[in-house]
C-alpha cells in the first residue's frame, strides 16, 4: 500500500506538474532520441556483449539503467528553481573542480581506453567531466548577467571566465581527454558570442587556441599519429587508421534504406567502440541515409526548440545558462558525427542524445 501511494504521488504530483509547464515538442525530440539510442545500444553492441559477458543484453541494460535514472533527475531537476543554481553556481563549480581532481587519483580515479577519467561503481562508471561542463557553464552564466557591464574589459569582465575555463580544461587534459576538453572550451565560448563578447576576442582568442592546440599535439605523439590517420587512413589500417576506415566500411553498404536493423555487419569485431563512440556509424549501416537524416533532423529540432526557450527568458541568468547547455550538447553531437563520417580526426566523443 505504502508504494501504490508512493507511485501515485510521483504521478500526479511530480510527474503532472512537470508536464503542465513543459515544451512537448521538445519532450518528444528528447524520449524519441532516447528510446531510439536504447535499440541501437542493442543492436551495435549485442554481439560483443554475448562474447565477452555471454549476455547480449548486457549493455543495454546498463544503458537502461541510467535511462531510468536519468528521467528522474529530469524530474528531480525540474522542481528546482533557477535562481537555487544561481545562488550555488560558485560552490557547484568548485565541487565539479574536486570531482576533476580526485578522479585523477590512483584507486580512486580508474583508468579506461587509456584516460583516467571515470569513477568506477563495479561495472558502471561515472565521469566527474560531465559535472564540471554544467558547473562552469553555470558560473559563467552567473557571472556573466552580473557583469554585463564588463563584458569588453579583459580583466573586470572576460579573465575570470577565461581563468576558471582553463583551470578545466587544464584537470580534463591530466585525464587526458582533449575531446571533453574541447567541448568545454567552445561552450564557454558561445556563451560569451551570446552575451556579446567584441570579435576582436574571438580572433585572438582563436590564434592563442591554435596555438594551443599545436603544443598539445606535440606533447602527445598518439594525437600525432590520429591526424595522420585523419590525412591518409590506409597509411596506417591495422593501426591509427583502423577505426575511421572501419567506421567508412560501416556507412558504405547502408545506401539509402539501411540493411535493416539487426543486420550490421561491422559490429561482428570490425568496428572499435559500435556501441558508444561509432554507434552514428552502425546507424548509418543499418538506417541508411534516411535514418541518418532523420537522427540529425532531431537534433535540428531540439536546438530549435531550445533556442526558442533562451530566447524567451525573462533574465539573463537563464538565458546564459540554456544556451551553455544547449551549445554543449550540439557541439557535442556535431564532434561525434564529424569524426564518424571522417570529416575530422578521432576524439572519443560519443554521441550524446543517443548515448
Amino acid at each position: 500500500m505504502c508504494f501504490k501511494n508512493y507511485f501515485i504521488f510521483i504521478k500526479y504530483n511530480l510527474i503532472g506538474d512537470m508536464m503542465k509547464k513543459l515544451d512537448k515538442t521538445l519532450f518528444i525530440c528528447v524520449t524519441l532520441l532516447c528510446f531510439f539510442g536504447l535499440l541501437m545500444v542493442y543492436s551495435s553492441s549485442s554481439i560483443w556483449a554475448d562474447y565477452k559477458f555471454g549476455d547480449s543484453f548486457h549493455y543495454l541494460k546498463y544503458q537502461f539503467i541510467f535511462f531510468i535514472i536519468g528521467f528522474f533527475l529530469m524530474i528531480f531537476v525540474s522542481k528546482i528553481d533557477v535562481s537555487i543554481y544561481y545562488k550555488y553556481a560558485n560552490v557547484l563549480l568548485f565541487g565539479s573542480f574536486i570531482l576533476l581532481i580526485l578522479v585523477l587519483i590512483p584507486g580512486i580515479g580508474s583508468v579506461r581506453n587509456g584516460s583516467r577519467s571515470w569513477f568506477g561503481i563495479g561495472s558502471l562508471g561515472i565521469q566527474p567531466s560531465e559535472a564540471a561542463k554544467i558547473g562552469l557553464i553555470i558560473f559563467t552564466s552567473k557571472y556573466l548577467s552580473r557583469s554585463n557591464n564588463f563584458i569588453d574589459s579583459y580583466f573586470k569582465g572576460l579573465f575570470p571566465i577565461l581563468g576558471v575555463t582553463c583551470i578545466c580544461f587544464g584537470l580534463i587534459m591530466l585525464q587526458p581527454d582533449l575531446g571533453t576538453g574541447v567541448i568545454v572550451f567552445m561552450s564557454i565560448i558561445s556563451i560569451l558570442f551570446i552575451a556579446g563578447v567584441s570579435m576582436k576576442f574571438f580572433m585572438a582568442g582563436g590564434i592563442i587556441g591554435l596555438i594551443g592546440v599545436i603544443g598539445l599535439i606535440a606533447i602527445a605523439p598518439y594525437r600525432m599519429s590520429r591526424i595522420t590517420a585523419f590525412i591518409d587512413p590506409w597509411k596506417d589500417e591495422l593501426g591509427s587508421g583502423f577505426q575511421m576506415i572501419q567506421s567508412l566500411y560501416a556507412i558504405g553498404p547502408g545506401g539509402v534504406l539501411g540493411t535493416g536493423f539487426l543486420n550490421s555487419i561491422q559490429k561482428h569485431f570490425y568496428l572499435p567502440e559500435p556501441q558508444t563512440d561509432f554507434i552514428f556509424s552502425i546507424i548509418c549501416e543499418e538506417f541508411g541515409v534516411v535514418g541518418c537524416l532523420i537522427v540529425v533532423l532531431l537534433f535540428g529540432v531540439l536546438f530549435y526548440r531550445g533556442v526558442k526557450i533562451a530566447l524567451n527568458c525573462h533574465d539573463l541568468f537563464s538565458k546564459y545558462l540554456t544556451f551553455g547547455i544547449l551549445f554543449q550538447l550540439l557541439f557535442q553531437a556535431v564532434l561525434n558525427l564529424c569524426v564518424v563520417v571522417g570529416l575530422i580526426p578521432v576524439t572519443g566523443v560519443v554521441l550524446r542524445g543517443i548515448l
